[in-house]
C-alpha cells in the first residue's frame, strides 16, 4: 500500500504540475488570473458533481455532522490556496510566492508532530527540509526579494491552506466518500470565489481563440482550458486525495512538492521557459527530499500520553 500511495502521490504532483502552464493560455487569451482559477473550479465541480450524479449517487451524500467540515474544505483547502497564492504575487515575486506556499510540507511535520502527537521517524523532518531547500533553489528566491509585510503574511496563509488540505484529506472518516468531498468541495470554492472572479464579467469568447504565449506552442484557450479540469484538477485532485489516504499527510505533502519541477518541466515544453542549472540541481533536492520523507511512513508510531498516575495510554491516530 505504501508504494502504491507513492506513485498515486507522484502521478498526481506530476498533474497538478499542467495547471499553471494551461492557466498561462487562458491569461494569455485575456482572463484575470482569479477568473482562471474560478473556471478552473467551477468547471471541474460541475463535471464532478454530473458525473458522480449518474455512476455513483450515493458518494455525493455528505452526513450532516460532516457539513462544517466540507465548508471549510471548500474554502481553506481548495478556495484559499489558489485564491491566497495569486493575491500574493501581485506583492511579492512569484519565486517568493510559490516557496511561501510550499512551506507546507514542514508545516504538516509540525502539526502532525506537536498536535497529533505522531513520532514521525527523522527523514520525514530532513525530507521537509530538503525539499523546501531545493525548492528555493528552484524558484531562486533570492532573486528580486522585496519584503512587503502583507505578501509575506498571506503567502504563508496560502501556505497554510496548502498544508490544510493534507491535513484533512487525512483526517475525514469513511462516512465520507473521497469523491464526494472533492466534487462538493470544488464547487463550494467556484460558489466562495464569485465575489471576486466576477464570472458575468469574464471575457468568454477568448475560449474559441487560438494563443501563442511567448516563445510557446500555439494551443486553442478551449483546449488548454479541458486539459486544466480534466487533468491537472479532476484527476491530480483524485489521485492526491487517495495517496494521502494510503499513506499520511507529512509524507504526501513532501512528494506533491514536485509538483514545482513538474511544472518546470512542463512550462520549458510547452510555454517556452527554460530550465538553468539552479532549476536542475534544485529539482534534484526536491526529488531527494521526497523520496526521503516516503520512508518515514513505515515507521511513524504515535507518541505515549501520561496519565497523571504514569500510566502511558496510547495514541492510536496515525499522521
Amino acid at each position: 500500500m505504501r508504494y502504491a500511495g507513492l506513485g498515486l502521490a507522484f502521478v498526481s504532483s506530476w498533474c497538478f504540475a499542467f495547471s499553471g502552464p494551461m492557466a498561462r493560455y487562458l491569461i494569455a487569451a485575456g482572463l484575470a488570473p482569479i477568473e482562471a482559477v474560478w473556471t478552473r473550479m467551477a468547471g471541474a465541480g460541475l463535471l464532478l458533481l454530473a458525473v458522480l450524479a449518474v455512476v455513483k449517487p450515493r458518494a455525493l451524500r455528505i452526513p450532516r455532522s460532516r457539513l462544517p467540515f466540507l465548508a471549510l474544505y471548500a474554502v481553506m483547502a481548495v478556495a484559499g490556496v489558489q485564491s491566497l497564492y495569486f493575491v500574493a504575487i501581485t506583492r511579492l515575486p512569484v519565486g517568493i510566492a510559490l516557496l511561501l506556499e510550499f512551506m507546507a510540507p514542514v508545516m504538516v511535520v509540525a502539526w502532525v508532530r506537536f498536535v497529533r502527537k505522531v513520532r514521525l521517524a527523522r527523514a520525514a523532518y530532513v525530507g521537509a527540509v530538503v525539499a523546501v531547500v531545493g525548492l528555493g533553489i528552484v524558484v531562486e528566491a533570492w532573486q528580486g526579494m522585496r519584503l512587503d509585510a502583507l505578501g509575506l503574511l498571506l503567502g504563508l496563509l496560502a501556505g497554510a491552506c496548502c498544508a490544510g488540505y493534507f491535513l484533512m484529506n487525512d483526517s475525514f472518516g469513511d462516512d465520507v466518500d473521497p469523491l464526494g468531498l472533492i466534487a462538493w468541495g470544488m464547487a463550494g470554492a467556484a460558489v466562495v470565489l464569485i465575489p471576486f472572479a466576477r464570472p458575468w464579467d469574464i471575457p468568454w469568447d477568448a475560449f474559441t481563440a487560438t494563443v501563442t504565449p511567448d516563445g510557446g506552442v500555439s494551443l486553442p484557450v478551449l483546449g488548454a482550458y479541458l486539459w486544466m479540469v480534466l487533468v491537472a484538477t479532476v484527476i491530480a485532485y483524485i489521485l492526491g486525495v487517495n495517496a494521502v489516504r494510503r499513506l499520511s499527510a507529512a509524507v504526501g505533502a513532501t512528494v506533491a512538492s514536485l509538483e514545482v519541477i513538474g511544472g518546470a518541466v512542463v512550462a520549458w515544453a510547452l510555454v517556452g521557459e527554460t530550465l538553468g542549472v539552479f532549476q536542475i540541481v534544485g529539482g534534484l533536492l526536491v526529488l531527494s527530499g521526497a523520496l526521503l520523507a516516503q520512508t518515514a511512513t513505515a515507521s511513524a508510531q504515535p507518541s505515549p500520553v501520561v496519565e497523571p498516575e504514569g500510566q502511558p495510554l496510547e495514541v492510536s491516530r496515525q499522521a
